[in-house]
């Protein structure tokens, strides 16, 4: 479940945000839709623990946000988020298998191979395990980081315009995986997107809402 109330964020220089009041239920999808600098991603960030609300309140599967320490936020983000950023971070020393190993060990979690091959096999990358970053196109890198976010079946799966470098098919494959994976761990789905295609991809969800970002009061 995420719960917002009264939730604002401000940076440095730029605008105060302002976020209508969000209640999604365990196992819903809400897509966040606006234009560029309206908040979709920094809604993301402050759903993630990456970032601390100005004011008001946002609880993500049970845990108040606001209330994490930077340590005990990192900690918590591995066991629970799955997190796809528009830009990837994918560490550029490691082989994309090792990518994703690497997010097994930082959830405290053993290697399990079978999960890690499931998850590039189901976006088509399973033949690229021992390729580096650098050796990707932007397409087959947003795929992996998409690997990487679905490995763990998270509790709250995060995307921020997953569909953005993908050709219809991969597009389809990359929201099937999304929706199919959140389904299996009865996980809460939010998507941030200018893209079509996502709306229309589940346009017949039953738990679907749509937040519409704002620099606005909510």
């Amino acid at each position: 479940m995420i719960s917002t109330r009264a939730l604002t964020y401000r940076y440095q220089s730029g605008p105060e945000l302002f976020f209508a009041d969000t209640e999604v239920a365990q196992g819903g999808v809400l897509l966040l839709r606006g234009a560029s600098g309206s908040g979709k991603s920094t809604w993301l960030a402050l759903a993630a623990g990456l970032l601390t609300p100005s004011s008001g309140q946002i609880t993500v599967a049970d845990q108040a946000m606001q209330t994490l320490s930077r340590l005990a936020s990192d900690a918590w983000r591995a066991k629970t988020i799955g997190f796809l950023p528009q830009k990837l971070h994918l560490s550029a020393a490691l082989t994309v298998h090792e990518n994703l190993a690497m997010a097994q060990w930082a959830a405290g979690q053993s290697q399990n191979e079978d999960a890690l091959r499931h998850a590039l096999t189901a976006l088509g990358v399973d033949h690229l395990a021992q390729r580096k970053p650098a050796q990707l196109s932007g397409g087959q890198a947003q795929r992996v980081a998409l690997a990487r976010a679905v490995l763990l079946a998270p509790k709250v799966l995060l995307a921020d315009e997953p569909t953005a470098s993908l050709d219809d098919e991969s597009a389809s494959a990359a929201l099937s995986l999304l929706r199919q994976t959140a389904e299996r761990a009865s996980a809460t789905l939010v998507i941030a997107t200018h893209d079509s295609r996502v709306a229309s991809f589940f346009s017949g969800h039953v738990n679907l809402q749509t937040l519409f970002c704002t620099t606005q009061p909510a």
